[in-house]
């Protein structure tokens, strides 16, 4: 007799909690997709990735605690087997590049019809990657010149934290916190650190 294939178990990680449930929702009315848990930030879904061992993540890129850029990046440290799919309203080529470059097999955006999740995760799923077109074009077109450091340390100066905390957070010294954040102004060619602040994060690199 021929096997009956399970159906494909799902994690979702979203911030916005109506959001979260119409993906839930949503997916579930698929016969060969179940949603076996869903969570708010980042934190709750490392813990769950290793309580339920799902075979994808569907996460967003900004949440509490621990993006999903970082929760991918994470997962390909520790080469957890499953597969990870981004939804997001980032449709910025840094973020792309950034996902990418972190394992991540698929990258689509909030107004994308559901059909077209449900389909991506199946072709995620049997090795395939899903990606926008016009969006892996951008990624390509404009090189992040930040480095992992330099990208940690000017997140935290734009959230408003000051040299001195920075370092205190990441122990390292004041002056070598001052020394990266001179490098990504430079390198951004801006002014400062919160102009450098915006035009990262405008352009995907944060």
């Amino acid at each position: 007799m021929p096997t009956i294939e399970q159906p494909l178990r799902i994690l979702i990680a979203e911030d916005q909690a109506m959001l979260r449930g119409a993906l839930t929702a949503l997916l579930n009315l698929e016969d060969d997709l179940s949603v076996v848990g869903s969570v708010g930030d980042g934190e709750s879904a490392w813990r769950e990735l290793q309580r339920l061992a799902p075979d994808i993540l569907v996460t967003d890129i900004e949440m509490p605690g621990l993006s999903g850029l970082e929760l991918a990046q994470r997962i390909q440290r520790h080469e957890l087997p499953v597969r990870v799919v981004i939804v997001t309203t980032f449709a910025r080529g840094g973020f792309l590049r950034r996902a990418l470059d972190a394992g991540v097999s698929g990258y689509l955006l909030k107004d994308a019809p559901a059909e077209q999740l449900a389909d991506a995760l199946r072709r995620v799923h049997h090795g395939g990657r899903v990606i926008d077109p016009q969006l892996a074009l951008e990624a390509w077109s404009e090189p992040d010149p930040l480095s992992e450091r330099e990208r940690q340390i000017l997140r935290l100066a734009g959230e408003g934290m000051s040299a001195t905390g920075i370092a205190a957070q990441l122990r390292l010294s004041h002056g070598t916190v001052r020394n990266y954040l001179s490098e990504a102004i430079g390198k951004l060619g801006v002014g400062n650190r919160i102009e450098a602040y915006r035009l990262a994060r405008q352009k995907g690199w944060l």
